[in-house]
């Protein structure tokens, strides 16, 4: 299969496009009102967020550049990336749940259905492309973690 620079350079982009805009619309309570949560000790520091979300929107970008690449031979493609689409408005609706109307227990209910879905995606990417499948995996860690830790800032809240 020939590499399609354009296809995988707009695939990334429209990843990190979703990362930029959660980044714009929550930045402000990033600063102000996170910090007066009271968070669980294993909270990682602020500035290791926007690195590890940089890297997992690369990721899912290229994960998605590799089952985009085989649209034509895939019967339900349009299925596979309204799922991806799916998890990529779920992904930005809980930054703005969580940190723009500060709805913790809201958040947190979103992030299990966005876990559900990342997983559905993950599965349906590996059944077209191993490789696509397996790039989910450190997505789905993030998320757990991220789970983990919006239900313990929802208890200690």
């Amino acid at each position: 299969m020939k590499f399609k620079p354009i296809a995988f350079i707009v695939n990334i982009l429209i990843t990190l496009s979703i990362g930029a805009l959660a980044a714009w619309g929550t930045s402000e309570s990033v600063q102000t009102w996170y910090p007066t949560l009271n968070k669980p000790s294993f909270n990682p520091p602020n500035w290791l967020f926007a690195p590890v979300w940089t890297s997992l929107y690369i990721l899912i970008g290229i994960a998605a550049y590799l089952v985009w690449v085989r649209r034509d031979k895939i019967v339900h493609f349009p299925r596979t990336f309204a799922i991806y689409f799916i998890q990529l408005i779920l992904n930005l609706a809980w930054s703005f749940i969580f940190f723009y109307l500060h709805e913790v227990g809201f958040a947190l209910a979103e992030i299990i259905l966005l876990l559900i879905v990342i997983i559905v995606n993950a599965t349906m990417f590996y059944k077209i492309n191993k490789l696509a499948g397996l790039i989910f995996i450190p997505y789905i860690l993030w998320v757990s973690f991220a789970s983990f830790l919006n239900y313990n800032i929802f208890i200690l809240n």
